[in-house]
């Protein structure tokens, strides 16, 4: 999980803490009672679990260990000096603890934050890398739908074997990695995307221009640019294979409970599910990520079972295990470099959630 470096300023913001956490644990409470028939849906499935081959199951968990790999990459190309362990533990450590607090993601933001800096790294470095990998990541997973046109035009199905999985992981990679570096050594690049996310932007977030929203991204684009200064394009290929990795334990799962629908449509349920869980609802998007991946795959033509089948092996590797992990890293960390200073909330805002 990254942190941007802004601290909020809203009403919510300027309430107490404890009030905080007492609205968010509401909010989640009833987000959790609203969407229970499609949770209990999917955690309904555990019996047909055991239908998956095991081949299937080393493809989930080595392509989700692979995706937080990526994630990695990214945030130590964004921050000089800070060792791999350090990324490695404060990510897990910190992603862990806001995947089980309601609205945890600040203090997951500052726990990130304070193990960075225990470790050595400056407090400006880690506002400005961490925000700058985060920026990265966001925008790659806003650029993936963009493959859904070609998967379109092609009719690919979710690959029947691992080799054309592969394949198909080579293509989403080479695809997304053009279209970040596009992005981010052309400022007409840019300007195109503005032009065209514009009419959808005045209609979630209210009057802005075209020319506003292209001089806000430029200015993003070219704090990533500073942050990741000459290595930008290793980070970029972190930040593609953090997303394409991910999409592919999906693959896996959908592959293993005998599903093989149109491929563009599982992408878009994919980037569905994802963009919900980057709104801080519920911790992780728990609950609001398994109803509308599951409902999105129903539009793909899954039939509910297999669905449900398939969402939960993704969310089990990419939710449920780092939980333990989060809790070893934190362990190891403190093992390393002590007890003190492992949350330092200054200079630590409300994160983004690639």
């Amino acid at each position: 999980m990254g942190c941007a470096a802004a601290k909020g300023t809203g009403p919510i913001a300027r309430l107490p803490v404890v009030a905080r956490r007492i609205a968010a644990l509401a909010v989640t409470l009833l987000v959790l009672y609203g969407l229970g028939p499609a949770v209990l849906e999917v955690f309904g499935a555990w019996d047909d679990l055991d239908g998956f081959e095991p081949l299937w199951w080393v493809v989930v968990l080595v392509t989700q260990a692979g995706a937080l790999g990526c994630f990695w990459v990214v945030q130590r190309v964004a921050l000089p000096g800070a060792s791999w362990f350090a990324v490695a533990t404060s990510n897990l450590a910190g992603g862990a603890l806001g995947r089980v607090i309601p609205g945890g993601a600040a203090t997951a933001a500052a726990v990130q934050f304070g193990m960075l800096h225990r470790s050595g790294v400056d407090r400006t470095k880690i506002a400005t890398g961490v925000t700058a990998s985060s920026l990265l990541l966001v925008a790659a997973l806003a650029a993936l739908p963009l493959l859904a046109v070609p998967f379109v035009v092609a009719g690919l199905s979710v690959p029947e074997t691992l080799v054309d999985a592969m394949l198909l992981g080579f293509a989403v990679f080479a695809v997304l990695f053009a279209v970040g570096a596009g992005l981010l050594a052309s400022d007409r690049a840019v300007d195109a995307v503005a032009r065209a996310a514009a009419p959808v932007v005045r209609r979630v977030r209210g009057p802005e221009s075209a020319a506003a929203l292209s001089t806000r991204l430029t200015a993003e684009r070219d704090l990533v640019r500073r942050a990741l200064g000459a290595r930008w394009p290793e980070a970029l290929a972190g930040a593609t294979g953090r997303w394409m990795l991910d999409f592919l334990t999906l693959v896996a799962a959908l592959e293993a409970a005998g599903a093989r629908p149109n491929l563009a449509l599982v992408l878009l349920a994919y980037c569905a599910a994802q963009l919900l869980a980057q709104v801080p609802i519920t911790p992780g998007g728990i609950g609001v990520v398994e109803a509308g991946m599951t409902a999105t795959l129903a539009l793909a033509g899954i039939a509910a079972a297999p669905a449900a089948a398939a969402v939960l092996a993704y969310r089990l590797a990419s939710y449920w295990l780092q939980l333990p992990a989060g809790l070893v890293a934190w362990i190891l960390f403190r093992r390393r470099y002590g007890a003190d200073g492992m949350v330092d909330a200054e200079g630590a805002g409300e994160p983004s959630r690639p």
